[in-house]
């Protein structure tokens, strides 16, 4: 083979593999800019605050200013429950939760992250973190037991406070044990140096000594039920697990259903925080 010849294929190999390191930032960086648009999906409009509400607001350090729904307990109220929503939708589409756990005795605050409901911001880990700590603020002028309760990766918002400023109880419904777990399962060629979000669960969780309620779905697709087992596994602090028989992730049954707000209040009231 003549000298030219292989040179002229060196040169022709080097510029196939020009072509495929620059194919391949180009879709590191494309996941690396997006990948947030695929965490979060917030629904922006301004939710309708109905008229029992007690409305407050709250303004973060960095001055992100968030309305704030506190929902009346059915009587005497038992304990206040802040909700840390999962990653799509606003506040009101919490208001079932929320209706179900008054009819328990339970006071309910409900708020948007930043970028959710019209509230200003871009929502990231950090942002969320800066977010729930403000609004932890809403919750301490209450005499009453206070208890985080996370949905899915609102269970990683509220693990991450409460790991900071413990409530009497902490709540998980379809908790995943991180975020970079959850791209294994969804997105496996993504590698995990790439996800910018942690979301923590399974570590944070085992720093937290107060009752901890980890309840999932056992055909829930979207955050397998092993993982949710992990995070249990994983607690430290006097704990239990619900499993609903047959419930996927956002059946309302296990989003925001009677057995799922009856199962909270057993909870309290087996943790010593509630009277029977």
């Amino acid at each position: 083979m003549l000298v030219t010849d292989v040179r002229a294929r060196i040169l022709r190999v080097l510029t196939a593999l020009t072509w495929m390191a620059g194919a391949l930032a180009l879709i590191t960086a494309g996941l690396w800019l997006a990948q947030r648009q695929i965490v979060y999906l917030p629904d922006r409009g301004v939710p309708t605050a109905p008229d029992d509400v007690e409305i407050r607001t709250a303004e973060t350090l960095d001055g992100i200013v968030h309305q704030v729904w506190l929902v009346p307990a059915e009587g005497e109220p038992v304990a206040r429950v802040l909700v840390f929503n999962g990653n799509a939708g606003n506040k009101a589409d919490r208001l079932p939760l929320a209706r179900n756990l008054a009819v328990e005795g339970m006071e309910v605050v409900l708020f948007d992250y930043r970028g959710y409901g019209g509230t200003a911001g871009s929502p990231t880990e950090e942002g969320l973190g800066t977010d729930a700590e403000t609004l932890a603020e809403i919750v301490s002028d209450s005499p009453l037991p206070v208890v985080f309760f996370g949905e899915s990766l609102g269970g990683g918002v509220a693990t991450g406070l409460a790991a900071r400023l413990p409530p009497d109880a902490l709540v998980l419904r379809s908790p995943f044990t991180s975020l970079g777990d959850m791209a294994r399962v969804h997105y496996p060629l993504v590698p995990s140096f790439l996800i910018r979000d942690r979301y923590p669960i399974e570590d944070q969780i085992a720093t937290i000594a107060v009752p901890i309620l980890v309840v999932l779905g056992t055909s829930d697709s979207i955050v397998p039920p092993a993982l949710s087992r992990r995070v249990f596994e994983a607690a430290s602090a006097p704990k239990e697990i619900v499993e609903m028989e047959g419930m996927d992730h956002n059946d309302p049954g296990l989003s925001s259903g009677v057995q799922l707000t009856a199962t909270v209040r057993g909870f309290l009231e087996r943790a010593g925080l509630v009277s029977p």
